[in-house]
């Protein structure tokens, strides 16, 4: 076996090694083995499946004692928290995305300089399943990872009755004009969605259901913009871009996800404006449920807000 071929299958550390041009030092997380749900075919959907982890982390040399000093240093927690952190941020489909981001992630710590991450599947066959990838801090925009408060947004559910009504656009400039970012929540509109015998397919097919009445009330309103990922909603809120929430990703890749069925739209939004930590729910056309955030009701018939 030629010395290429060797490295390719070589433990993360031996190949950064092999590949460094400068004097540095290493840490290395061997053999780091989590259970997680993650993949991108439905079957690996709703089970978990073991991924093990080896990173090296290459550091520029110490200048002067150590001292015994664990401030001084680059902590080997810093690399498992860094998996955790992304591991519980969102439900991932690819080995790929989950690479970068943790390497991403460990970047962001002043000694780090180079990565390098191997992740590996070991329940999809007799074999592992895996991915590496290689990066450095000067290859790596990190001017945009530096940790900015999300904003707070008003979360306002329109019932069907009050995305009908006449003081829509009104509710809509009142809310505009309030000191916090604007996203707006609708359930299924009043046609029965098709159903299934199959409680995934369910409650994709009811999380659909709302997404159509969502499309539906943005059609009757040019500046709300439907949106469907966390990516999407934290720009537009940075943007004072008013939203309307499309539940189907961000429901069905959270961790932690909502108990409510979406058939409960109210429940399903207070779960949602609680993973916002949103300012404010509002509810017209229905009674709020149980929520962590304040919460107040008002009357599709009413045409203030205040």
């Amino acid at each position: 076996m030629n010395d290429d071929i060797r490295l390719a299958f070589a433990h993360p550390s031996e190949r950064a090694a092999a590949s460094s041009t400068a004097p540095h030092d290493r840490i290395s997380l061997r053999d780091y083995v989590v259970e997680v749900e993650i993949g991108a075919f439905q079957q690996e959907r709703g089970t978990l499946q073991r991924v093990r982890f080896n990173v090296v982390v290459e550091v520029l040399p110490l200048s002067g004692p150590i001292d015994d000093d664990v401030d001084r240093i680059l902590s080997y927690d810093k690399v498992t928290e860094a998996i955790g952190a992304e591991l519980e941020a969102e439900r991932i489909n690819l080995l790929e995305t989950l690479a970068a981001r943790v390497a991403e992630r460990i970047l962001l710590e002043p000694q780090a300089e180079r990565v390098f991450v191997r992740i590996e599947k070991l329940d999809r066959g007799p074999f592992s399943l895996g991915v590496e990838i290689v990066r450095s801090r000067d290859g790596v925009d990190l001017a945009g990872q530096e940790h900015v408060e999300a904003p707070h947004p008003r979360v306002l559910f329109l019932s069907n009755a009050a995305i009908a009504s006449p003081h829509l656009a009104g509710w809509i400039d009142q809310l505009a004009e309030m000191d916090a970012p604007l996203i707006i929540c609708v359930g299924a509109a009043e046609v029965a969605a098709p159903q299934a015998g199959n409680a995934l397919a369910q409650r994709r097919i009811d999380l659909l259901a709302i997404e159509q009445n969502a499309w539906t009330l943005a059609a009757r309103d040019r500046r709300c913009m439907v949106v469907g990922t966390r990516t999407e909603l934290d720009w537009a809120m940075k943007n004072n871009q008013i939203c309307i929430w499309a539940p189907s990703k961000i429901v069905l890749d959270a961790v932690d996800g909502p108990s409510a069925s979406p058939r409960d739209a109210l429940a399903l939004v207070a779960w949602f404006a609680a993973e916002l930590q949103a300012k404010e729910l509002i509810v017209i056309g229905d009674t709020a449920s149980d929520s962590t955030v304040p919460a107040r009701s008002l009357s599709a018939a009413e045409a203030t807000l205040t």
